[in-house]
């Protein structure tokens, strides 16, 4: 064999072990809605943060959306996939199913939080993904007003979520009802 093809065959076989390497390293937990992880006091920042179970969580302030993350592991110990309808979410339990309805069109759909964030940016109270963020329809403003309350959902629609698709929308807010709501945001200060 000559001194050339010597080495390439080295070069190809090294190559495939350091890919294979780099695939063995992270050990993602299945995506499943159990255990539902509280999880313990954290700080980002300088901020701490203390997650707790919120049966009755119902706020306003503003979405963001991420997606660049593909195939990086979540605050759960999931693969992130930036198609699923998931988001992140700074104390709610991992995972925790929420409403997220953008205050400027009424659309409302059900979103599963499985990572931790946004940290960043006033106001804000969910990051979601790439695929959440088009199905809400706020992909092309990157950020939104929005309301975002918990809720139990069917398991029909908690099993497309952790499949990674979306489950059907929920009926539009009516428009006197988003009115209110965006009110009681701007009084907020947000």
């Amino acid at each position: 064999m000559s001194g050339i093809s010597v080495r390439m065959r080295y070069g190809v076989l090294g190559v495939a072990m350091a890919l294979a390497a780099c695939g063995g390293g992270v050990r993602y937990r299945p995506v499943s809605d159990v255990p539902v992880r509280v999880g313990k006091p954290y700080s980002v920042r300088g901020v701490t943060y203390v997650p707790a179970a919120d049966p009755v969580y119902d706020y306003l302030g503003y979405a963001s959306w991420y997606g660049g993350e593909s195939g990086n592991q979540t605050a759960s110990g999931e693969r992130f996939r930036p198609r699923a309808v998931t988001a992140a979410h700074v104390t709610l339990p991992l995972p925790s199913y929420v409403e997220v309805t953008a205050l400027d069109t009424g659309r409302t759909i059900l979103v599963r939080i499985n990572d931790r964030g946004p940290f960043a940016g006033r106001g804000r109270i969910i990051d979601l993904s790439r695929g959440a963020a088009e199905q809400l329809g706020i992909r092309a403003t990157g950020h939104a007003p929005v309301r975002v309350r918990v809720v139990e959902p069917p398991e029909k629609d908690r099993r497309k979520l952790r499949e990674g698709k979306e489950a059907p929308q929920r009926p539009v807010v009516d428009a006197r009802t988003l009115a209110k709501l965006r009110a009681q945001l701007a009084a907020s200060g947000q």
